[in-house]
C-alpha cells in the first residue's frame, strides 16, 4: 500500500530514487540530474567546473570480507573519477571526508589513503584536503572537481531516437568478483588467471577517463560538435540505459547477445547468469554513451573488442531487452533488480 501521508513517510518506503526526486526541488533544475554538476567557470578558457560527490559506508559499499583498506581507497577514488568521466570532465582534484570509530587502526586509515593515491596518480590528480570526524561506522565521502569544455559535457537527458547505445567495456566482472570474495570455496571452480581477472574487476575498477580524448577527436571538428548523451554504469548497465531513456523522454532496445562479457566470466557461469550480472551487477564503471550511429561505430573501432554497440534509442518509451529467441520487457530497473539504497 502506498503511504501518502508525508508526515509519516519513511525513506525506505520511497527508496533512493524517490528521495532524490523529492530533494530536486531544493536544487537548480538546470544543474542537477547527471553524474556531476557542470557549472560555468570564470576561467580564461571558458570551461565548466564539474563537481561530484560520492559517499561510501562500511558494510554497505565495502567490508573486510571483500575489500582491503587499499582496495577501499582505490574504489572510492575510482567511483568519483568515473562520475567525472561520465560528465566529459578531466579531474582537477578531490577532497576527502572521513567518519571513523575511535578504535579504527591508524594503519588502516593510512592504507586507505595509499589506495586512493594509487588510483589518483594514474590521472595526475591530487588530494586537495578534507575533514575527519568521529562516527559509529566508517564513512568515506569524496568530492571530486573536474573541468571541461561546455561543448564536451555529457548529459543523461540528451539522447535522441536513432542514437546508437555504446558500452565502453565488458560488464558483469565486478559482480562476479564480489561473488568469489563472498564465497571463497568457489575459487576452485576457476583457473587462477580467471579468478584474478574477476576479483580485480571488483577490487580495482578502472574509471574510463581514457575515453575523453577519443570522444573529443570524434565529436569536435571545424568548430562543430556532435552531441553525446550518457552516464557511467556504476549502478548497473540496465539502470544506466533506463535512466538515460527516462530523462531523455525516449525508449531503448538492447540486444542481449551484443553485450560484452568477460571470457573469464563466461567460462565460469551459465550464459543466463552472466547476462544477469552484466545487466544488474553494477560497479563495472564503464561508460554508456548514446550518439549518432556513424560516430558510435568509429568509437567502437577505436576502443577495441570489449566495447560494443548494444542497442538503439527509440521514440517509443520503455526499455526492451531483445534475445535471439524473443523479447523481454525491462520494467522499473532501479526498483527491482538494479541496486538502490533503502530498497531491500
Amino acid at each position: 500500500m502506498v503511504n501518502n501521508n508525508v508526515d509519516s513517510l519513511k525513506v525506505a518506503e520511497i527508496g533512493e530514487q524517490g528521495l532524490l526526486q523529492r530533494l530536486h526541488q531544493f536544487c537548480p533544475s538546470e544543474i542537477i540530474g547527471d553524474d556531476g554538476a557542470a557549472i560555468a567557470w570564470k576561467s580564461d578558457r571558458g570551461e565548466n567546473l564539474v563537481v561530484t560527490t560520492d559517499v561510501l559506508v562500511d558494510r554497505v559499499h565495502f567490508s573486510d570480507r571483500t575489500t582491503s583498506a587499499q582496495d577501499a581507497g582505490w574504489r572510492a577514488a575510482a567511483a568519483n573519477l568515473s562520475d567525472l568521466a561520465a560528465m566529459g570532465a578531466a579531474p582537477i582534484g578531490i577532497t576527502v571526508g572521513l567518519g571513523l570509530p575511535g578504535q579504527t587502526p591508524v594503519r588502516w586509515v593510512e592504507e586507505l589513503y595509499q589506495g586512493m593515491v594509487s588510483c589518483l596518480n594514474r590521472y595526475h590528480t591530487p588530494i586537495l584536503g578534507g575533514d575527519v570526524v568521529r562516527s559509529s561506522v566508517i564513512t568515506i565521502s569524496i568530492t571530486a572537481l573536474g573541468q571541461g569544455s561546455p561543448k564536451q559535457v555529457i548529459r543523461r537527458s540528451t539522447a535522441q531516437p536513432g542514437d546508437a547505445i555504446v558500452v565502453t567495456g565488458a560488464h558483469g566482472g565486478s559482480r562476479a568478483g564480489l561473488e568469489l570474495l563472498l564465497n571463497p570455496e568457489l575459487k576452485g571452480q576457476l583457473t587462477p588467471e580467471n579468478y584474478q581477472v574477476l576479483v580485480r574487476s571488483h577490487q580495482r575498477p578502472i574509471p574510463r577517463l581514457d575515453i575523453l580524448p577519443i570522444l573529443l577527436s570524434l565529436t569536435q571538428s571545424d568548430g562543430a560538435s556532435i552531441r553525446v548523451s550518457g552516464m557511467d554504469s556504476s549502478d548497473g548497465l540496465a539502470d544506466a540505459v533506463y535512466q538515460i531513456s527516462t530523462t531523455s523522454g525516449t525508449g531503448a532496445i538492447i540486444e542481449a547477445e551484443k553485450i560484452p562479457i568477460l571470457p573469464a566470466l563466461l567460462d565460469w557461469v551459465p550464459p543466463a547468469k552472466a547476462l544477469e550480472w552484466a545487466l544488474y551487477g553494477g560497479e563495472d564503471f564503464e561508460l554508456v554513451l548514446c550518439l549518432p550511429p556513424a560516430t558510435a561505430r568509429a568509437l567502437v573501432e577505436t576502443l577495441g573488442p570489449m566495447s560494443a554497440i548494444i542497442g538503439t534509442i527509440t521514440k517509443e518509451t520503455g526499455v526492451c531487452l531483445v534475445h535471439s529467441a524473443g523479447v523481454n520487457h525491462i520494467e522499473s530497473l532501479t526498483g527491482q533488480k538494479g541496486f538502490e539504497h533503502f530498497k531491500f
